[in-house]
Order: structure tokens, then sequence, then C-alpha cells
């Protein structure tokens, strides 16, 4: 036999007995039941984008009491889907959790009200004859929105019972929500669209949102996994976004059956609408962008009012080395 021929049969020979490339198994484990807020990763586990970087990812979908924190600090899922905030409050607990890259470059919580009653400017929305939020809300951006608007007073508040009867009951009253969901359930309901304001388009309280976060030792023994999660996971999200999310809808729905494609149809053009993914420094650095800047700004300012303790390093909160290098630009159609 000729020794070429030969060396190309022993060659193959050997290709078919090496076995399959092992990929890396990680758990990403998000904060709220499945919806289009999560789209881009369920598309790249529908497209194949994360079998693609060498990965094999389990999306575990969050909840009411969800234990995704506790579950990274305890090592059994390897990424979380977080914020500034849990972040920043890490930092001050001693906890080693990092924040990889922020999907959302604006955080969709809102302020809502009904139309054609003078709420025509946000500050105007302290006229109104309650605010309806939740606890969290009322620690958080209500404090900053006091400081900057003093006509926003602790008399207005009304906690939310989590369903829209004392707003719709009200046309003088406010009500949080989230942007992609509130706004949506009140023009099925009612039948009217709710005037909405961006709480992140109104100054300082601009923390990053719906971020990949992970555990410092897990990352500096595996940094290579880490970066190849993070780049599926942009890309996963401008297919998403841009692309044929056929596929990754229907994951989202059999991990949340009462997800409607009228729902996720909203919420994905709300996510552009209101630049929620890409705006800022995502639309030229690509999705997942971070800054020193922005992170040291939006600390500066909460922690001037009371929301932070002050002191804190925020630069040990996260790590720009996996973002802003314009991936995933190109698929924007």
């Amino acid at each position: 036999m000729h020794a070429s021929i030969k060396t190309t049969i022993l060659a193959a020979m050997a290709l078919a007995a090496t076995p399959a490339f092992a990929q890396d198994k990680v758990t990403f484990a998000t904060n709220w039941l499945a919806q289009a807020e999560h789209g881009g990763y369920y598309q790249a586990v529908a497209d194949g984008t994360y079998e693609k970087y060498g990965l094999d990812v389990t999306i575990m979908p969050g909840g009411p009491q969800s234990p995704g924190r506790p579950l990274l600090i305890s090592g059994q899922v390897q990424f979380y889907m977080g914020g500034s905030g849990g972040a920043i409050n890490a930092v001050k607990e001693g906890i080693p959790t990092i924040t990889l890259a922020s999907i959302f470059q604006k955080d969709p919580q809102i302020l809502m009200a009904h139309p054609d009653e003078g709420f025509d400017t946000f500050e105007s929305l302290a006229d109104a004859s309650k605010i309806i939020m939740g606890a969290d809300g009322f620690a958080g951006y209500y404090v900053w929105m006091k400081a900057k608007w003093p006509a926003f007073v602790d008399e207005k508040y009304e906690p939310y019972q989590f369903n829209p009867a004392s707003f719709l009951s009200d046309t003088k009253a406010v009500q949080q929500g989230y942007l992609t969901s509130e706004p949506y359930e009140i023009e099925r309901q009612a039948g009217f669209a709710p005037v909405v304001y961006l709480i992140a388009d109104q100054g300082e309280y601009n923390g990053y949102s719906t971020t990949i976060e992970a555990m410092k030792p897990w990352v500096e023994e595996n940094p290579d996994v880490a970066k190849r999660f993070v780049e599926a996971s942009i890309v996963g999200w401008y297919n998403y976004l841009y692309g044929d999310n056929t596929a990754a809808n229907e994951l989202i729905q059999s991990d949340n059956p009462e997800m409607t494609d009228e729902q996720i149809a909203f919420s994905i053009a709300k996510m552009k609408e209101y630049g929620i993914v890409v705006s800022g420094d995502a639309e030229d650095k690509g999705i997942g962008c971070m800054t020193d800047e922005r992170w040291k700004s939006y600390y500066d300012a909460m922690a001037a009012i009371g929301l932070y303790d002050t002191g804190i390093d925020v630069t040990q909160a996260y790590t720009t080395e996996y973002v802003c290098q314009g991936l995933g630009t190109d698929l924007v159609k």
C-alpha cells in the first residue's frame, strides 16, 4: 500500500476512535420565570451558539424567593443573573462575586400613570394621589427620587399588592412596574395605554441590570469558560433581538407555559424602543458593555444619599475584561 494512503487511513481511524469533544457544563440561574427578558440566553441554547463555544448550558429559571444568589455563592451554579445593587452589597459583605457583563444597559423599572391626567413629566408624578410601589422600590429608587425632587413624600406611598386594582380605581394614582410587564397587563385588562416613565432615563439611578455574575475564585480557575459564556450570551442576545427567535421563544414557553406569544412580542418591542439592551455604550461597543465611569458615578451618587455605605471599593464588584469589544455589532439588522 502506498505510504500516503496508509497514513490517511490510519489518521481517519484514529479520528473515528477519538471521543467527541467534551463540552464544559455550566448552569445559569435567572432571577425570574422564563420570559423574553431572558431571551438571548435561550436563543444561545436553541440555535447552538453555546455548543459552538464548547459549552453545555443549563438555564435554571428563578421566581418568587428565588435562591439563585445563594446557589451561586455555594457553588451549585456557575453564573447568576444579578444587578449593580447586589454586586456592590456583596463587596461590602466580603462575598467574592464578580460581574462579568451587563446585558441590560437600562433597568426596566418604571412608574406609570393614567393618560390625560396631567402627568406630563416625571416630576409631575409627585402630584399623584398615591404612589403604589413595593418595599424594595420604596427603600431604593424612591429614596433617590425624594432627594432629587423633594415634592415626592412618604405620605403618598402605598404598598404594591401585585395587582392593578388600586391603580385602576384611582385615575390620579401612580404605580410601579416593569416596562415589559405591567403596561401590557393594563392595556390588556383596562383597554388603555398608561403613561410610562423609565426610571433609568431620569438621571443618576442608572445601575446595571440583568448582569452575568460569577464567583471570583471560580472565574480565576476557569477564565476561558467564563469568557466563552459571556461571548456566547452576547451573540445569543443579538440573534434573539435581530434574528429568528422562534425556537428560543418555544423554549421560554416550555419553561413558563403561561408566557404568551403576545406578551413576548410586546416585551421585545419595548426592549428595542427604550434601548434596554442596545443603547449608550452598547451601541458601538456591543451588548454587555460596562464602564468604570458608570459604575463609579452610580455608586457615588447613591452613596451620597445613603443607599450604599461610603468607602466601598466598587471596582471589586466587576471586571470589564470580557466586554466592550464590539462583539456581535455586525448582527444588528
